[in-house]
Order: C-alpha cells, then sequence, then structure tokens
C-alpha cells in the first residue's frame, strides 16, 4: 500500500452546517455560554442566600414609614419596603426582635395627627372656620393617641360634635362625641376601662357630659350607654362588691391552711349575706340634771285698800279708816309696834334654765355584713406507707379536723351571735387529669428549614449547572475534529495515511471545497460506485469519532 503523499494531500472541508469548526465562531460561543453560565449561577446564588421576608408593618403613613425604616437601619436589622404597597417587612427570623425594638420606641406612632395640624404653616387668607375645625381635627388625634396607649387597645379613632352655642339658654345645644376602638385579637374591655375612655373624653372637652359619649369596637357592639336603671346599676355594684368579700374571706382561708395542708390540699367557698341598707338617725337629748338658771324676773305687789269694791252704794261707800302719820310710823317702828297687815298682795316669778341639750345626726354604715357561711374541703393527709402504698393518703382524725375548724373561725372572724357557720370536712381529692401535650408546630412551619432548603436547592442547582450543563458542553465546545485527508481519487484517507485497498498507482487528490458543491457530490457518487467497501469504512470512522 502507497502512502499518502503530504505534499498533495490536505484537510477535508466541513460537511455543510458545521459551523463550530470554525475557531472564532467556537471562542464566541465558548465565551457566550461562560458568561450565561456564570450569571444563572449567581441568580441561584443570589435567590437561595436571600432571606425569607415576612411582613412587620402595613398601612403605614409616609411619615410612620419614614420612621420605622430609620430605626431598623440604627438597629442594623435587614429590610425591604415593598413598592407597590408600601409595607416594610423584614426576614422572618428577625421579626419578633424588630418588633420589640420599635415597640420600645413608641413606632408606630399611628395614623392620627394631634397638635402637630397646628404646627403647620397657614396660608395669609385662613378663615376662622378652617381653624376651628383644625383644632378640632388636632383635638381628636390626640384623644385617639391618648386611648390607643390602653393595654387591649391597638388604635382608635374619635369623632366630635360641638355645635355652635347659642346666647339664648333654650336653643343650646349639647356637645357629643364618638369613639371608635380597635381591640387587639382576644382582647376585651371591661365596664371600668369603657367608663375612663368616656370620662376621659368628657373631661377633655368643654361641655361634653360622659351621656353624650359613646363607645364602639370594631365589630360594631356598643360598649357604652345606660345598660339599665339606676336600681340596675346599684345591684351590679353591690353584687360585685359581695363578689370581691367573698373572695377576700376565702383567699384568707387558703392563706392560712396552705403552709398547713400543702397548696393543693384545701378547697374554700365563702357565702356573704350583705345588708345594703341606708339608714340616717337624728336625735335630741336633754339632761335635767345639768340645769343652769340663766335669768330670773320677780314681780311682787303689795296693797292696803279694802277688798271691797263694787257700785258705791250704803255699804260700799264707807270712809276709809284713819291715816298714820309719817312721824307716827317712826314711832311705830321704833316701838316694834306691828303695823298692820295689808289688805291684798301679789307675787309673780318668772325664771329661764339653760338644759344640757345633746343634738347627733347618726348615718349607718351603707354596707354591712349580716352573716357569713363557709365551706371548707381538705384532703386526705399525704400517703406515710413505702414504696407508694397507700396512695389515697389517711383520713384525718376528728382532733385534727376540729383544729383546722378553729383557725377557719379565727381567719375570718367568726361572730356566733351574727349567725356565721363554719362547716368543714374531709374527703379525698381527685388527682388532676395530666395536661394534653401541646401540638409541636410542623418543621415545615419553621423559619430556618425554608432558609436552609431554600439554600441546599440553591447549592444543587448550581452543581447540575455546572456538571450537567457547563462541563459537557464546554467540553463539546472545545475538542476539535481531527483533520480529514482524502486521495486522488476522492477516497478518504485512513489513520495510516493510505486508503485502503488502493494501489501503488493511484495519485492522491483533493475533493473540491464546499463552494463547488455539485462536483463534490458526483465525487462522491463516483467513490461509492467504485469502492462501496471503502466508503462504508470511511463512514463507520466518521460515526465512530462524532459518539466519542
Amino acid at each position: 500500500m502507497a502512502a499518502a503523499n503530504p505534499e498533495t494531500a490536505q484537510l477535508a472541508p466541513a460537511a455543510p452546517g458545521g459551523l463550530m469548526s470554525n475557531p472564532a465562531v467556537r471562542q464566541l460561543a465558548v465565551m457566550i455560554s461562560l458568561a450565561a453560565s456564570i450569571a444563572l449561577g449567581v441568580v441561584i446564588a443570589l435567590w437561595a442566600w436571600t432571606p425569607n421576608y415576612t411582613l412587620l408593618y402595613g398601612n403605614l403613613t409616609q411619615k410612620d414609614a419614614t420612621e420605622v425604616v430609620a430605626a431598623l437601619q440604627q438597629g442594623g436589622i435587614e429590610f425591604k419596603v415593598d413598592q407597590a404597597t408600601g409595607a416594610v417587612m423584614v426576614p422572618a427570623a428577625d421579626l419578633h426582635q424588630a418588633r420589640l425594638k420599635l415597640a420600645g420606641q413608641g413606632l408606630p406612632r399611628g395614623n392620627g395627627m394631634g397638635f402637630e395640624l397646628l404646627q403647620q404653616e397657614t396660608g395669609f387668607g385662613t378663615s376662622r372656620l378652617v381653624e376651628a375645625a383644625r383644632y378640632q381635627r388636632a383635638l381628636e388625634g390626640e384623644l385617639a393617641r391618648t386611648i390607643s396607649t390602653i393595654t387591649s387597645v391597638q388604635t382608635a379613632r374619635v369623632h366630635l360634635a360641638t355645635p355652635k352655642q347659642s346666647v339664648f339658654v333654650r336653643k343650646r345645644k349639647k356637645a357629643s362625641a364618638s369613639v371608635v376602638v380597635q381591640l387587639y385579637p382576644g382582647r376585651v374591655l371591661d365596664k371600668g376601662q369603657v367608663a375612663s375612655i368616656v370620662h376621659m373624653v368628657s373631661s377633655a372637652v368643654p361641655e361634653l357630659e360622659a351621656g353624650q359619649v359613646t363607645v364602639v369596637d370594631q365589630r360594631g357592639n356598643m360598649l357604652s350607654g345606660q345598660n339599665g336603671s339606676r336600681e340596675m346599676m346599684l345591684t351590679a355594684s353591690q353584687f360585685d362588691y359581695t363578689k370581691q368579700l367573698e373572695e377576700h374571706y376565702k383567699n384568707r382561708i387558703e392563706d392560712i391552711l396552705t403552709p398547713i395542708l400543702g397548696a393543693d390540699s384545701v378547697r374554700a367557698q365563702v357565702t356573704a349575706e350583705v345588708d345594703f341598707t341606708l339608714v340616717e338617725k337624728t336625735e335630741e337629748t336633754f339632761n335635767p340634771q345639768g340645769a343652769a338658771l340663766r335669768s330670773e324676773q320677780i314681780n311682787e305687789e303689795k296693797s292696803r285698800l279694802s277688798a271691797v269694791q263694787g257700785i258705791p252704794g250704803a255699804l260700799s261707800n264707807q270712809p276709809p279708816g284713819g291715816g298714820v302719820a309719817p312721824a307716827r310710823v317712826g314711832q311705830i317702828e321704833a316701838g316694834n309696834a306691828v303695823p298692820p297687815e295689808p289688805l291684798n298682795s301679789s307675787k309673780q316669778a318668772t325664771r329661764n334654765y339653760e338644759l344640757d341639750k345633746t343634738i347627733s345626726h347618726t348615718r349607718m354604715p351603707t354596707t354591712s355584713l349580716r352573716r357569713l357561711s363557709v365551706a371548707v374541703v381538705v384532703d386526705n393527709a399525704p400517703p406515710q406507707g413505702k414504696g407508694g402504698k397507700n396512695k389515697a393518703g389517711k383520713e384525718r382524725t376528728p382532733e385534727e379536723l376540729e383544729r383546722i375548724t378553729q383557725l377557719v373561725k379565727e381567719a375570718i372572724g367568726f361572730n356566733e351571735a351574727r349567725g356565721d357557720s363554719v362547716k368543714l370536712i374531709n374527703a379525698p381529692f381527685q388527682a388532676p387529669p395530666a395536661p394534653a401535650s401541646l401540638p409541636e408546630e410542623p418543621i415545615w412551619e419553621k423559619a430556618w428549614v425554608w432558609d436552609l432548603a431554600r439554600k441546599v436547592v440553591g447549592v444543587l442547582l448550581v452543581l447540575v449547572l455546572i456538571f450537567v450543563v457547563l462541563k459537557p458542553t464546554m467540553k463539546r465546545l472545545l475538542t476539535m475534529p481531527p483533520p480529514q485527508v482524502v486521495t486522488a481519487g476522492g477516497v478518504p484517507a485512513l489513520e495510516g495515511g493510505a486508503p485502503e485497498g488502493a494501489g501503488d498507482q493511484d495519485q492522491m487528490m483533493s475533493l473540491p471545497g464546499p463552494a463547488n458543491y455539485e462536483e463534490t457530490l458526483e465525487a462522491a457518487r463516483g467513490m461509492i460506485k467504485e469502492d462501496p467497501k471503502r466508503v462504508a469504512q470511511v463512514v463507520k470512522k466518521w460515526v465512530a469519532e462524532d459518539a466519542g
């Protein structure tokens, strides 16, 4: 077999459509594939290592959003602002920490604006009506802020209706107010909290009575208002007082018996009968033993006229008796002569005395305890057996029960005259059932699991991109096809350089280039007719190389 002449041999032209055989095109394809793979890997890595964000606060005003973002930046907490809704989002792992930090700074402050409205610049032509409306709006905002500080209230809105007062008393209208509170889930406002809101609003607005304030929750339930008559309100307050009194006595009994019997070995109930009758009494008393003479007036009259009086006549018209001269009177007195007794005498005395007087006004207590009824149950004594025997415990002796009863009586201030009663029994307590364990949170609902899964998926995608897509593509692009040598007769040469079955007289020649397609096709047909076996071997070799 003659060896192929290297001077006349040349590379075989690429097949139609084999553009990748061009070195420049192959380099460009390698660069594009490498850049696309790197970009895709970066995207996957960013997606995998980006934390899972959750909503921190939504529907914030521009001012509140700015303050919240500034506080998060100062605290070193990552955040993201949703461009569509303006909501502030933080990583799920930092949600509670961010809310605690913002709550410590009093953020967010809420949608309402208070007296900041009065600090805004106003135009030169602002009317009095606009100024009054701004002041009312500012007052509503301040009241809403104050109400929101209550533990159970999330947000609040206040609406004030302050009509213009007339100079005529009959035409004056009362001011009113409406308060809408949004409570936290699971929270309620008791009557005392509602009353405090009502009185706070009425005290902050001039000429606003407490009865004109209405409080409503987010479900439309009215929390304020007169739910009954005055008698019903008094009854409710009396019931609360009785309940507190009974709870007080119950705590006293359990506090004195718990250190002796054990924390879960005593149960007590107290029923108190309370008299809420209001009694007032005024009393005025005098002390006759302490009388004192304040003034005395005595009037005494004496007369020597005859007692005979009447119409002048024979009997009454008699001459008076002989008189006594003044000088004679002195002689009579000196001689101790007794003057004649007067014919008429009268004496009157008026005496005024000061008596010891006492005026007392007594108002009995509004509430008085009439009677106490106490029921106490104590558990059996702790088991004394070894190895857990006698689990039910031992019944207490009558002497021990008597001592416990005396302690109970002393604790409540037992009064037999009042009709108090104490009943104490001993009975074994049933063991409380074991509390059901709280359902564990599924592992797939935890934030760190999703973050870890995201990172694992990202690493797997990067590995798949490298070993399944990038590496085979780069290998195929960087592998150049071996040059093909053909003989003068148009037969491709084998690896040794000489075509199989060619004689010494065969001369080497090249196939026409791809520009002369018809000639190349005719030459290929001629080679197939001349030596099909050799052509089959060449095609088999090409297929084997392409498969490698």
